[in-house]
């Protein structure tokens, strides 16, 4: 096992959250339109092109943590279970941003006021949120039988993600205004659970398989089944549909 990249990777980290540190420092104590990026990088102890090297801008370098939990976020959709709803999937990545903010409560309280006074610090959290709708909304797209919803897959796909992704955001909001207090981890379950009554029961959010069995009169019956529903389910369709009156 190559043990160079986990620790290359965990110097790139700390190198970022330093950068990250002395930015928002900076920010609070001077303002961010007087803070210059030759001064985060001389507050954190690195060279200017070391800045350039982890952040293309000033506003980027309060989010350093953002391209690391997206990659996480995925790596949780890739590994999926194949009988797992893709809604509880997709709860399960996004959990990966909260468990960011939560494990540095004081940090993530002063970076959300600092986002809250600067536009342009806003406009780059908006442009990190988007970033994760995206993946959801790719990854749910994806679990869809392509005949399904007469073409409107992509809608429902996008609607369900963002109705994950806002959930998140509303319990991190009210996380982050109590200064990060409170068991975040329950109430982003309790929001969870809510977005899963709405969303969690889409017909062919995992792909629809037909089975084609003979009826007693030699008839070919075609029902239809969840890929991920148990046997007796199956079972228990195709009895029903072999006792339907046959046209």
């Amino acid at each position: 096992m190559n043990s160079t990249r986990p620790q290359a990777t965990s110097q790139r980290l700390k190198v970022r959250r330093q950068l990250a540190a002395a930015a928002m420092e900076l920010f609070a104590t001077k303002g961010y339109e007087a803070t210059t990026v030759d001064e985060i990088a001389a507050a954190a102890g690195v060279a200017r092109r070391t800045f350039f090297r982890h952040f293309r801008s000033k506003e980027e370098a309060i989010f350093p943590d953002h391209d690391d939990t997206l990659v996480r976020a995925e790596s949780v959709l890739d590994a999926a279970p194949a009988h797992e709803n893709p809604i509880d999937t997709v709860c399960r990545g996004i959990k990966e941003v909260m468990r960011m903010y939560a494990a540095s409560p004081a940090v993530s309280v002063q970076r959300y006021k600092l986002t809250r006074e600067v536009p342009a610090l806003r406009e780059r959290e908006i442009a990190s949120v988007a970033r994760y709708e995206r993946l959801f909304t790719r990854y749910l797209l994806g679990q869809f039988d392509e005949h399904s919803h007469n073409g409107d897959q992509p809608l429902l796909a996008e609607v369900a993600a963002g109705a994950v992704v806002t959930a998140h955001n509303h319990v991190l909001r009210r996380w982050l205004r109590a200064d990060g207090h409170g068991d975040v981890e329950r109430e982003l379950d309790h929001a969870f659970a809510i977005v899963r009554r709405t969303f969690g029961t889409l017909p062919a959010i995992a792909a629809a398989a037909p089975a084609a069995v003979a009826s007693p009169r030699g008839e070919v019956l075609v029902t239809v089944a969840r890929t991920d529903a148990p046997l007796s389910e199956v079972m228990r369709t195709i009895e029903e549909a072999l006792h339907q009156p046959q046209r």
